[in-house]
């Protein structure tokens, strides 16, 4: 396949380069892209050296097959027809896209057979790669539709510095040096200081004040999983470095045991399960982001009784936001692309 990835510089776009390697995606060619200030950096690739190339409207995706796009919601909507226009396909990894009903949203452990509706007939070529919180989620609910069907959802998410990009974990880093030499701790990324705090808003708040990261999680689990299912989530920026973590109470038709879903789970692919409580002496008995940060698995844990529902289970998980959460995400719809084809 020939290969091109937008944003090739940013947390994704290296992380791409990184799971495309680990992975042996078959590669015929690879060209870079990226911004103006990118534009000349060289990186490596399977012991071969890439220069990124500016980012520019014409004809550069000509011979293109799979365009991986990282750098923004307005950088995807202005080079999308660029993109696609000689018959690449577009794996989106911004919300540009991904409410419009021509554009399928993918989890491939959940609705791979979506993909078919981008690359059919007068498709638009576009699929779209969910928020990474609505996927950390939607790889563990899968499981537990299987069961009974999910009536609503209740999340908090712990989300972690990665999921504004690499200068944002790298603010959080020296906002940690700067408290403990007692300056003054700056920001910019954040609205606030992250280091030593925590942040209860997620992008801009809307008429009925709730963010829109967290009505992402409310539309984009809808259509992923072709269902009714209602959530309702409250989202949370937390000084951790890397992966997210979310505490969720399900609410199913039938009522489920921990037992139930533990087994389900243990089965579903794409997850581990990390609950044992009697666990000591250097094993984890619940998921933790330090620990898990740079996996591919969503971790599950803490599986238990909601005991103000009687049809009600809750669970904590954690998933890698880079990686799970974005950049494999969007490698697993292309291997399914290439199974397709």
């Amino acid at each position: 396949m020939n290969i091109a990835i937008v944003g090739a510089s940013g947390a994704v776009g290296q992380e791409l380069l990184s799971i495309l390697a680990q992975r042996q995606f078959p590669i015929t060619s690879l060209r870079l892209f990226g911004s103006a200030r990118s534009a000349g950096t060289t990186y490596t690739f399977c012991g071969k050296e890439y220069t990124v190339e500016l980012l520019q409207h014409g004809d550069l995706f000509r011979g293109i097959d799979i365009a991986f796009v990282s750098a923004g919601g307005s950088v995807s909507k202005e080079y999308a027809e660029d993109i696609t226009r000689y018959g690449a396909i577009m794996i989106d990894n911004s919300s540009a896209f991904r409410m419009d009903e021509n554009v399928p949203l993918v989890v491939p452990e959940l609705n791979a057979d979506d993909i078919a509706q981008a690359l059919q007939e007068g498709g638009k070529r576009i699929i779209a790669n969910p928020n990474c919180t609505t996927i950390i989620m939607a790889v563990c609910l899968k499981a537990i539709e299987e069961l009974s069907h999910i009536k609503r959802v209740h999340v908090s998410s712990y989300q972690s510095a990665s999921g504004a990009g690499a200068s944002a974990m790298a603010e959080l880093e020296e906002q940690y040096r700067q408290a403990v030499n007692g300056e003054e701790v700056k920001h910019q990324k954040f609205a606030y200081q992250l280091a030593y705090n925590l942040i209860p808003q997620i992008d801009v708040f809307g008429d009925d004040d709730y963010t829109k990261e967290e009505l992402k999680m409310y539309h984009e689990t809808r259509k992923i999983m072709h269902s009714d299912i209602a959530v309702s989530a409250t989202c949370v920026r937390v000084p951790s470095l890397r992966a997210h973590s979310e505490a969720i109470w399900v609410e199913t038709a039938e009522p489920l045991t921990p037992e139930q879903v533990r087994e389900a789970l243990s089965h579903a692919e794409g997850v581990q399960i990390m609950d044992d409580p009697t666990k000591s002496n250097g094993t984890f008995p619940y998921p933790m982001p330090l620990y898990l940060s740079g996996t591919d698995d969503v971790y599950v844990g803490r599986i238990r009784r909601d005991l103000a529902n009687e049809n009600g289970i809750t669970f904590w998980c954690v998933g890698d936001q880079i990686r799970k959460g974005a950049a494999l995400n969007a490698v697993q719809i292309a291997e399914k692309i290439v199974v397709k084809k």
